[in-house]
């Protein structure tokens, strides 16, 4: 079985059917349900760097585990369970490649839009708010500062690009492809998650600046759906970091894409290999995130 230092890039599980291999996760279609499986692969730009970041995966999959229990009891979501020994017998002989890196969930037909709420204007928010003086359509006052906290929060949802980056897109426009009831539904049940997870991610010294949830529908259930207020889904800064008109470090790849960018990579494939101390950095940043909000050491 692999340590906890020793990373996974790719899971090799002959006998399963392969739905689906993302930039991060290896999806296996078991029928009713998906076997979801977060490898240590990272990407930046939209380029699958060569080099795995060690524990990135057990990071992203614990700390899913966590905001679904901890939601559960306001939204209903896919996840079933996490626990190697609770799946179907023909994944139980992977055990040494999905422990601690899988979950069960159940599976979903998808909706094609990211919910994305900004409590803080930074990112792709902050370069449409330079350009437009809005974010997906939501005005905001004029002379805002990088990083300024937006309230009441706000939902700007984006397009699920399958390669290339995702587009903020207008409520209108998610209104019009998904119809007013449901974009209406998906809006409140968004910030709602996302008010609930700022107010406990505070309480533990992080800012939640913005985060995206994916949705999908089962016998015409509204679910939560995929992973869940992890590092590579949300932007974390440290409440003793911030001030509003810089920069805050945050709790995820922006280390690994600073490097890039200091690098001069064209952001075209093949993507360079990372040195230890990048992959050491990135790591301990997530982990710092998992070790911070649930309030003790990764397993």
């Amino acid at each position: 079985m692999p340590t906890a230092t020793e990373s996974i890039f790719a899971t090799e599980c002959p006998g399963l059917r392969l739905h689906a291999r993302g930039k991060v996760r290896d999806i296996y279609d078991l029928g009713d349900t998906l076997l979801v499986v977060a490898t240590d692969r990272m990407s930046a730009f939209d380029v699958v760097l060569p080099t795995p970041i060690p524990d990135k995966g057990r990071v992203l999959t614990a700390l899913s585990v966590f905001w679904f229990e901890y939601l559960g009891d306001s939204v209903p979501h896919h996840f079933l369970s996490a626990e190697v020994e609770e799946f179907p017998e023909p994944v139980r002989r992977y055990a040494d490649q999905l422990a601690g890196r899988s979950m069960l969930v159940k599976k979903c037909d998808p909706l094609p839009v990211e919910c994305v709420a900004r409590g803080y204007l930074f990112g792709s928010g902050w370069k449409e708010y330079q350009q437009t003086g809005a974010v997906s359509g939501v005005a905001l006052p004029p002379g805002l500062p990088l990083a300024a906290p937006l309230d009441p929060p706000i939902f700007t949802p984006a397009t699920k690009a399958t390669s290339g980056h995702d587009e903020n897109i207008s409520e209108r426009q998610v209104s019009d492809l998904l119809g007013a009831k449901l974009t209406a539904h998906l809006k409140a049940v968004t910030l709602n998650i996302y008010r609930r997870a700022a107010d406990y991610a505070r309480a533990r010294g992080l800012i939640l600046a913005d985060t995206k949830f994916e949705f999908g529908r089962r016998d015409g259930q509204v679910l939560l759906i995929d992973e869940v207020l992890t590092p590579d889904s949300s932007r974390y800064w440290s409440l003793d970091d911030y001030t509003p008109g810089s920069s805050p470090p945050s709790f995820d790849k922006q280390f690994v894409r600073d490097y890039l960018e200091q690098v001069g990579w064209s952001k075209q494939p093949p993507a360079p290999p990372l040195p230890p101390e990048v992959v050491e950095g990135t790591r301990a940043r997530y982990l710092g995130a998992y070790r911070l909000l649930v309030g003790k050491t990764l397993p």
